[in-house]
């Protein structure tokens, strides 16, 4: 972490997890960090989320990465995303990995249970 200190100059370097991708050149990475309790001295967990600015829209949800602190480019964001440390593991499905057929034959299924209850409910109410 020296080397990155000294390439950064005297900027906070923080790594951590792109949680949101939602929005434009804009991520928010959640900081895990480790404090112990002052009173019951166990090891908690604290967790901090930051916006980061991401220029070419690059990180995506589950990527770890590493940002730097700068000048105020928003209302919220302070800092930027400095390198993509670890990307993560997209999962593709395919159209065709889809059963199209089970799903229509499911949701027939429902739709007469539907309306054979609403027909039930109907025959209760002409009978009473």
């Amino acid at each position: 972490m020296a080397s990155e200190e000294l390439k950064f100059g005297r900027r906070k370097v923080l790594e951590g997890v792109v949680v949101s991708d939602r929005m434009q050149k804009t991520v928010t990475v959640a900081v895990e960090r480790l404090t112990r309790h002052p009173l019951y001295k166990k090891t908690i967990r604290r967790r901090k989320k930051y916006h980061a600015h991401d220029e070419n829209n690059e990180c995506r949800v589950g990527d770890r990465v590493l940002i730097v602190e700068s000048r105020p480019l928003s209302r919220t964001k302070r800092w930027r995303v400095a390198r993509i440390l670890q990307r993560a593991e997209q999962v593709e499905v395919r159209a065709e990995e889809v059963d199209l057929e089970a799903l229509g034959e499911r949701r027939r299924q429902r739709e007469q249970a539907a309306a054979e209850e609403a027909a039930e409910a109907t025959m209760e109410a002409t009978e009473t």
